[in-house]
């Protein structure tokens, strides 16, 4: 049986097929490159980069491919046509391993998923706690 209580993203690579490590080990370094500040994780016993306390993005693989999570309103409407070739679900972009690690596009839908996180992260913050009397 295939070990499901990862406890960090290095684990968790190492855990998958070593013809697929390296590209696992590119895309994080691209999330890296976007969100150096970011608190690497695992949830949902996957991969997860939060900041602020808020997740940006999850990273999975799968057999055929690995998945960048979620795949919100706001990354459909920044970048349309440009992600729908990837669109897999309704939270998912899916990427084959035998295609070249799109860079440039998973840049921007980093970006785009940091700005949603930053803006709930505002609003929980800026949300005032009235009392009942």
């Amino acid at each position: 049986m295939a070990k499901t209580d990862y406890q960090s993203i290095e684990e968790y690579i190492a855990a998958q097929p070593e013809a697929v490590r390296p590209v696992l080990e590119r895309v994080r370094g691209i999330i890296r490159k976007v969100l150096p500040e970011a608190e690497e994780g695992i949830s949902y016993q996957i991969p997860t980069f939060k900041v602020d306390g808020q997740y940006v993005v999850y990273l999975s693989a799968a057999k055929q491919h690995f998945g960048l999570y979620p795949v919100t309103d706001g990354i459909r409407e920044a970048l349309g046509p440009e992600v729908e070739p990837h669109l897999a679900g309704k939270g998912t972009m899916r990427f084959a391993w035998s295609e070249p690690v799109p860079v440039k596009l998973i840049e921007r839908v980093v970006k785009v998923l940091a700005k949603a996180a930053a803006e709930r992260a505002k609003a929980k913050t800026g949300s005032k706690v009235t009392r009942r009397r």
